[in-house]
């Protein structure tokens, strides 16, 4: 059923007795053009498009600094308009967190594009997002950072608080046919959808919950249809991969499936990867309308590429928003360079010794003062392995250089010193990758707590219309439950019968994710009647001495019995996390797959190939 057929079935009886189809067009800044063109010929009502991240914004306020106009992802407009005809032919709605920084200007280029085609659509921008006026008076206050209890920069890029659901959904009630935010939490924008279709309040939180699932599923478009699942070999078309569509009925259940005819997978093992994905305990997590319990999310098969979801629960919001904020600590430059042949590892190692060593002799002999950071890795060698490397023996590497300073000057006496390992060092140094390194700012995240009654209510301008506000209601006082402190459950009784050491891999898939400086690391059991006894094998402190060297924090697990799921939550995981980082893994991308290479005893009977699982 096309998205016109749908809504036409709505107005024309009980507008709740259809569902919903919302298409997950974007997942990120630089995801695929190929979506809008694929999900609107599948037939869906609305288009939800995703496009910030905490590093984003960072960029877009400098892009905004050099030019007013600026300050949102062009892709937002170049993705668009080349189907603003056939948006507004087949009334289908979009909502879009791509106003980054700027969103007025945003929303006047897309009216631009509309303009220029002849196209009448109604544009809304919300505000209220931007707190960095405030910024004197909190820091006056005393924030401070939520996690390490540091005081506010005196110089922030950004200071942006995650709004809810409310005003996309008042923006929709008044008649808009594209709305476009700033900083709101990616969940929302589908929750604001589901909230103006289905009539659901502030108070019905268990569909508030139900609804921002269908959010956090579709933020990261095609990872929750096959992009990074564990078991990629089963994933085909790749190149051609479906964007997810949630059919949503409004009791809060939903189906994810993906277009007819396109590649990836949709399957309980697929979505339930990203349900975890980048979230700490399952059953509390914090968003700005609700606090939704996962924990008890449960995925079945409907048939093929069709998996319903339902189990979703919901608790009052708190009464403060998250912010995060940006600020510049100085600059970086990364030298990349390729050696080859016997001790390639070795060679590297001293190469990036001796370039650091005569580097710091120009800095002395011009009274600058010492790298604040440097960071080598031998790519090629395990360097993300750390002492855990198995691959010091390799004869073809790139050494990765990273140093940090204050003065930019002082990295481009560095830069010029890295074409000189060609002549004075290894004999096999065959590359410099990308030339002489260039100098780049270090931004970094602070992460605070506002009282949603400190800031004015969210504005919705569409059009030429006067803007009008929207009230959000103050929330409740909200402290984690025991639970959350990540406290292991004792499991069942061992399992009888012979035991064998199997890599995770065999038992169990994985996905990890990044919030800051925190990396989670989700394990799902291959079939739920391994939980129990994985439960026993999983500890905090196996996960922790897996990842000694690399985590440097403590190491809390949360359960998800409903998916038969397990997520770790670690600290200090990332060396600073995003752009901070140094790490060639900024991000913990790819610490579910150095967790399933942990070595767990399991019983010999497990081995069997079990059918494929349809329901978890």
């Amino acid at each position: 059923m096309n998205s016109t057929t749908t809504r036409e079935a709505r107005a024309s009886g009980d507008p709740r007795s259809t569902p919903v189809r919302i298409g997950g067009a974007s997942g990120a800044w630089g995801d695929s053009p190929l979506a809008v063109p694929q999900l609107l010929g599948a037939g869906v009502d609305y288009l939800m498009m995703d496009f910030l991240a905490e590093v984003t914004m960072s960029l877009l306020a400098r892009a905004r600094m050099k030019d007013a106009a600026a300050g949102f992802p062009p892709d937002v407009i170049g993705y668009l308009r080349p189907h603003l005809a056939t948006l507004a032919r087949q009334k289908v709605k979009v909502v879009t967190n791509g106003g980054g920084v700027n969103p007025l200007a945003c929303k006047q280029a897309l009216e631009a594009a509309c303009s220029e085609q002849g196209i009448q659509l109604r544009i809304a921008a919300v505000e209220g997002d931007d707190l960095l006026p405030m910024a004197p008076a909190l820091r006056a206050e005393g924030v401070r950072e939520w996690v390490s209890g540091a005081p506010l920069p005196e110089r922030l890029l950004t200071a942006n608080a995650y709004l809810g659901a409310l005003p996309i959904a008042a923006a929709l009630a008044a008649g808009a046919d594209i709305v476009i935010t700033g900083r709101c939490a990616d969940s929302a924008l589908a929750l604001g959808i589901l909230m103006h279709e289905f009539g659901w309040g502030a108070h019905e939180h268990d569909r508030l919950a139900a609804g921002s699932l269908v959010g956090h599923l579709l933020e990261c478009g095609p990872q929750a249809t096959g992009g990074l699942f564990t078991d990629w070999e089963q994933v085909p078309g790749w190149d051609r991969i479906g964007y997810p569509i949630a059919e949503c009925s409004p009791d809060g259940r939903f189906v994810i499936t993906k277009p007819e005819g396109t590649g990836g997978l949709v399957t309980p093992q697929t979505v339930g990867e990203q349900v975890l994905y980048e979230i700490g305990d399952p059953a509390a997590y914090v968003l700005p309308d609700v606090v939704a319990d996962f924990s008890q999310v449960r995925l079945v098969q409907q048939g093929q590429d069709r998996v319903a979801v339902d189990g979703a629960r919901g608790r009052p919001p708190t009464a403060q928003y998250k912010v995060s904020a940006t600020w510049q600590d100085g600059f970086r430059a990364t030298s990349l360079v390729c050696i080859i042949g016997t001790d390639a590892a070795r060679k590297a190692e001293r190469t990036a010794q001796a370039l650091l060593e005569r580097s710091r002799a120009l800095l002395q002999a011009r009274s600058l003062p010492d790298f604040s950071a440097t960071h080598v890795e031998v790519l090629g060698a395990e360097a993300s392995y750390g002492a855990q490397s198995q691959a010091r023996a390799s004869r073809e590497v790139v050494l990765r250089l990273v140093a940090e300073h204050p003065d930019p000057k002082a990295l481009d006496l560095l830069a010029r010193e890295v074409g000189s390992a060609g002549l004075s060092f290894a004999q096999g140094t065959a590359a410099f990758i990308g030339g002489r390194p260039k100098p780049s700012p270090v931004v970094r995240l602070y992460t605070f707590l506002v009282d949603k009654a400190r800031l004015p209510a969210p504005r919705v301008r569409i059009g030429d219309e006067p803007a009008f506000e929207v009230p959000v209601p103050a929330g409740e006082h909200w402290e984690p439950t025991p639970a959350a402190a990540g406290t292991p459950a004792a499991g069942a009784a061992g399992a009888a019968g012979e035991l064998v050491e199997v890599p995770l891999l065999a038992v169990a898939h994985a996905r990890s994710g990044d919030k800051g400086d925190f990396s989670n690391v989700a394990i799902f059991c291959r079939e739920p009647r391994f939980y129990d006894h994985l439960k026993r094998e999983l500890s905090c402190e196996r996960m922790a001495a897996h990842f000694a060297g690399t985590v440097e924090g403590p190491v809390r697990r949360f359960e998800a019995p409903g998916m038969a799921a397990l997520n770790f939550l670690m600290q200090d995981a990332l060396g600073g996390g995003g752009m901070a980082s140094r790490r060639i893994d900024p991000l913990g991308k790819a610490y579910g797959q150095r967790a399933l290479e942990m070595r767990v005893r399991v019983p010999a009977d497990w081995l069997a190939a079990p059918a494929p699982a349809t329901s978890r």
